[in-house]
């Protein structure tokens, strides 16, 4: 069974700190086993000024078991899958403690984002551009932290209208805009050209 009194307690915590920490962590209704977490992208990396959404299950047998967590904000980081958000991070396999909370474990995803392992990804075509073509992943990264961690970013749903009202079905406008990045242009170009 989950600690629901720990989970309480946690989250009293992470509501407390988060104006020093940046970090929350809501449920997503009176469940508590199904939260939301909030990240802000660390200073000095590509993420920057990003806030980053994380898909928080807790099992039945936490906190003796780790937190599920992933990505529901696109990021383009070696440990981190780029299509299922997926978090490659031991503390969220073996090496999870139950000393280790929410707050801790979110503070461990976003010190990933500061120090990506590229020897260990999730995702390898993002690890094989950041050992062999850094700047390449750098701007890729910086990218996709502008398009989609990032109030802007919001956008998104007002550039797929404009263009699903040219005619062109929602599904493909979605999966157009995500292979050019979310540039609208380029979108539209792909599209006629198909």
């Amino acid at each position: 069974m989950i600690d629901f009194a720990r989970v309480q307690k946690e989250l009293q915590e992470c509501g407390r700190e988060k104006d020093t920490s940046g970090i929350r962590v809501s449920p997503k209704s009176d469940n508590l086993a199904r939260l939301t977490g909030i990240i802000p992208g660390p200073l000095g990396t590509p993420y920057e000024g990003g806030s980053f959404e994380i898909d928080i299950t807790l099992p039945d047998g936490y906190p003796f078991e780790p937190p599920k967590m992933k990505f529901v904000t696109k990021v383009w980081h070696p440990n981190i899958s780029s299509q299922s958000g997926a978090i490659c991070l031991d503390i969220l396999k073996d090496q999870w403690s139950p000393a280790l909370t929410l707050k801790t474990a979110l503070l461990s995803v976003q010190a990933l984002l500061s120090a990506p392992e590229p020897d260990d990804p999730q995702d390898a075509v993002v690890a094989q551009q950041y050992l062999r073509e850094y700047q390449t992943f750098v701007g890729t990264a910086r990218y996709w932290t502008e398009s989609f961690a990032k109030a802007s970013s919001l956008g998104v749903e007002e550039k797929v209208q404009r263009l699903v009202e040219m005619g062109f079905p929602g599904g493909l406008v979605r999966s157009t805009l995500e292979a050019v990045g979310g540039d609208e242009n380029l979108a539209l170009e792909k599209l006629l050209s198909s």
